[in-house]
């Protein structure tokens, strides 16, 4: 899937594994920027490459003409659990954009594709936790439709942290 963000400039979506090299230099990207922003090691939250596994997840990678990755963003099927999930769960995780790339309006297409690929596979509610510390990423989900809503996941007792969701 091709994007065209500029006259010339082409971004491709890809669907690659959570664990594909690219994959992991973004996350410790975002990691990075979460240490930053929160003083401590970043998002603790235990992710595994087949929970992004199609149909039951999916992960993209933002690429320019270059083939540098500049975005990324997946989303996981979550059940009914402990941690305050429901059935129909889709968990957006890793939603990230490098600093040089932002502006350019990826999140909100890689956060279009993500919500329209769990739909198709089924999920009926896109889910979500930030952070107070991240205004970007709230504003971006606010004006996408997503409305704050009881806390769930690892971070659910966090003051900081801050839970959305969006029916499918």
């Amino acid at each position: 899937m091709s994007i065209q963000t500029s006259p010339g400039t082409a971004i491709a979506l890809r669907t690659v594994s959570y664990g594909h090299p690219d994959a992991v230099a973004l996350n410790d990207r975002v990691q990075l920027e979460y240490a930053e922003r929160y003083g401590d090691e970043g998002d603790i939250t235990p992710l595994d490459p087949t929970m992004f596994t199609p149909p039951r997840g999916l992960y993209l990678i933002a690429y320019d003409e270059a083939g540098t990755p500049l975005a990324t963003g997946g989303w996981r099927a979550q059940d009914a659990n402990e941690e305050a999930y429901a059935d129909g769960d889709a968990e957006l995780k890793r939603m990230y954009v490098t600093p040089e790339a932002r502006g350019l309006g990826l999140a909100r297409r890689i956060l279009a594709a993500l919500e329209a690929d769990a739909r198709a596979a089924g999920r009926r509610r896109m889910v979500l936790e930030t952070g107070t510390k991240q205004p970007e990423a709230i504003a971006l989900y606010a004006s996408s439709g997503y409305e704050e809503c009881a806390k769930f996941g690892l971070y659910r007792f966090e003051e900081l942290s801050r839970c959305y969701a969006k029916a499918l």
